[in-house]
């Protein structure tokens, strides 16, 4: 059963998805009046956040002379389980016409299971302004979801799928203890779950063009048989066709 190789990068595009909605935001700095100073543009990189904070806490190598810049943000995947709340028929089946231009064939995708992939993304800040900007930009999108709609199938052209992004929680964090010497960093810490679908392969099914029929025409006798042939050309398209019906009466006496 298994063994037949695809891979959609499912998980790969989620985090992708996941990190270029929030690949465009800035923070403002600005004078006692209120106008503005500079805007810069707040670096965003996969990893989780330990990572960057052991850079910050860094007294040796590369990164010693140049100190990592703040703000920033990270996110990372911290999971992957089955949705229960969203159980799919097993005889569901998502099909469109055949990339190759034939009529005879369409794709068909037998297997889909749905999946919650929880993404975390880190907020890192030197000062509580800074974080809070960042913050603010990305709380209104969220009651408490975001949906994005994707191409989870490259060999499905029309196929798409709306997933919802649902924030669960914002919890923070004030790396206040240590020295002088030590640098302050505020982390805001967001919990997202993304409602995604993981497909199997993608296969052929034949497109039906010929339905036979054989009925009766008294229900108390099987004597009158009648045979009824519905068929579509083989050349026809959904936009072009031709419907041929055929009857045949047999009566046996």
């Amino acid at each position: 059963m298994f063994g037949s190789h695809f891979y959609h990068a499912t998980v790969r595009k989620s985090v992708a998805v996941f990190g270029t909605m929030f690949n465009n935001i800035t923070v403002a700095r600005k004078k006692g009046d209120g106008s503005l100073i500079n805007q810069v543009k707040v670096p965003l990189a996969y990893g989780p956040k330990q990572k960057f904070l052991s850079r910050l806490d860094s007294d040796t190598g590369q990164d010693a002379s140049v100190a990592i810049k703040l703000p920033r943000m990270s996110f990372e995947l911290t999971g992957i389980e089955l949705d229960t709340s969203k159980k799919l028929s097993k005889r569901t089946e998502i099909i469109e016409p055949a990339t190759t231009g034939t009529t005879t064939q369409r794709n068909v995708i037998k297997q889909a299971v749905p999946y919650n992939i929880n993404m975390q993304l880190n907020i890192m800040a030197k000062n509580q302004d800074d974080g809070l900007q960042i913050l603010e930009q990305i709380l209104p999108y969220f009651q408490p979801e975001f949906t994005l709609s994707i191409k989870p199938v490259d060999d499905f052209t029309s196929f798409k799928q709306d997933v919802p992004i649902i924030l669960g929680g914002v919890s923070f964090d004030d790396q206040y203890e240590g020295d002088y010497n030590s640098r302050r960093v505020l982390i805001y810490t967001l919990d997202f779950t993304m409602k995604m679908s993981f497909y199997g392969p993608v296969g052929n099914s034949a497109v039906i063009r010929q339905i036979n029929i054989d009925f009766t025409e008294n229900a108390n006798s099987a004597n009158n048989i009648s045979e009824m042939d519905i068929t579509i050309g083989g050349s026809d398209t959904e936009s072009s066709y031709t419907v041929t019906t055929t009857i045949d009466n047999t009566d046996f006496e």
